[in-house]
């Protein structure tokens, strides 16, 4: 599996260290939560969003690889995903999603194919 899936590379406004934590997540075509907790592990790094009442409060982890753009004045992080993408993604386990997991592979090849 494509291991840029999982890291910020491609994230324009991005920079190690950066705490995402509360940031406005915006996809594609809309907002969709907040950020509770990011992850900088390499070859693993992830959001943990909150979608609040959006898709009935759903807790939803994202790959690094799906975000295209940090704004750090505007507080916000935007993904290169759709909403229906989004709500379509595999439930959150927080129990399963160690790196290597068959969860982190089920994980990383559907937003591989959401691309």
């Amino acid at each position: 599996m494509a291991r840029g899936i999982w890291d910020y590379e491609s994230a324009e406004g991005y920079a190690s260290g950066d705490d995402l934590t509360g940031y406005r997540v915006e996809a594609a075509d809309g907002r969709i939560g907040k950020v509770d907790k990011h992850s900088e592990d390499v070859g693993y790094a992830y959001l943990v969003v909150d979608t609040g009442p959006w898709i009935f409060g759903r807790t939803v982890l994202v790959p690094a690889g799906t975000v295209n753009r940090v704004d750090h004045d505007d507080r916000s992080v935007w993904l290169d995903r759709t909403m229906e993408e989004i709500r379509n993604s595999p439930e959150f386990d927080p129990d399963a999603h160690a790196d290597g997991s068959d969860y982190h592979q089920a994980l990383g090849a559907y937003y591989l194919g959401t691309a």
